[in-house]
């Protein structure tokens, strides 16, 4: 005698649910994953570019190099190999002192650009081109003490 455990015409209904469900579920987990890696990179970048002008303008206008290893690697120190951000490089920065700089007188602008943000999931595996980060200070010690 045969048991009916299932009801006729819904074998592998179970399946086919969890897989929908499962593809939703994956996917929204995924989405909100690699959105929080992108605002993080947006963030890290801002910051990098504020540090890099930060140090810039406090050095004066021989501090160029320096501040875009200010920028990339959060220190000058010759042995920083590791970018706070992964991907970002020396040439994606740029440092600009206008003007007459001297106490006062004269901006620094430390511009990050070029910088391609990669997706981790496969379904997504592109890049995506981040817009320039630009901040710009206003001289204020220029490297001479009081």
């Amino acid at each position: 005698m045969r048991t009916k455990s299932t009801r006729g015409g819904e074998r592998g209904a179970a399946l086919v649910e969890f897989s929908i469900a499962a593809l939703v579920f994956l996917t929204s987990a995924f989405a909100v994953i690699e959105f929080g890696r992108l605002l993080w990179t947006h963030n890290a970048l801002t910051d990098a570019a504020r540090r890099g002008a930060r140090y810039a303008v406090t050095h004066g206008p021989g501090a160029g190099e320096e501040a875009k290893r200010m920028a990339v690697y959060a220190t000058t120190a010759d042995g920083a190999n590791s970018p706070v951000v992964q991907g970002l490089k020396s040439t994606n920065v740029t440092v600009t002192h206008s003007g007459n700089f001297n106490v006062g007188a004269g901006t620094v602008t430390v511009k990050i650009e070029n910088f391609d943000f990669n997706f981790v999931v496969p379904l997504l595996g592109t890049t995506l081109r981040m817009p320039s980060y630009t901040s710009t200070l206003t001289a204020e010690s220029a490297g001479t003490l009081p």
